[in-house]
């Protein structure tokens, strides 16, 4: 009887953190990299994202609560984000997109975030 509620126990936390990464909503997989990319640091903490996918393409990312450096991040979100707009995921793992001068720690947390939130929807869709 044990041995049942370990392994139920255990089934239902695997599903809750595959739940906590990516959800489906309306045809659309919503990666949260929150929990992907904890040890991803920008220039003052973590710096996690939403990236919403629809088939295979990006629809749009989302900066979630961070301690960046408010103007300079909003600089890097203004900047980067829209360029990967449109992309294939394939595309997007495959060409970084540029980051901001003046901003690089937030600019490379970001192009992390986005590698690790794509390869985890690349293998879990």
């Amino acid at each position: 009887m044990k041995k049942l509620m370990f392994l139920g126990l255990a089934l239902v936390l695997m599903s809750m953190t595959k739940g906590d990464v990516m959800t489906k909503e309306n045809g659309v997989y919503i990666v949260n990299t929150t929990t992907l990319a904890k040890d991803v640091r920008g220039y003052r903490g973590t710096t996690p994202l939403k990236i919403y996918i629809k088939k295979n393409k990006i629809e749009k990312v989302e900066a979630l609560k961070n301690r960046e450096t408010p103007d300079y991040f909003d600089e890097v979100a203004s900047t980067m984000f829209p360029k990967y707009k449109g992309m294939t995921v394939k595309k997007a793992l495959a060409s970084p997109v540029d980051g901001v001068t003046g901003a690089t720690l937030s600019s490379n947390a970001v192009r992390e975030n986005m590698k690790r939130g794509l390869e985890y929807y690349e293998k879990n869709k």
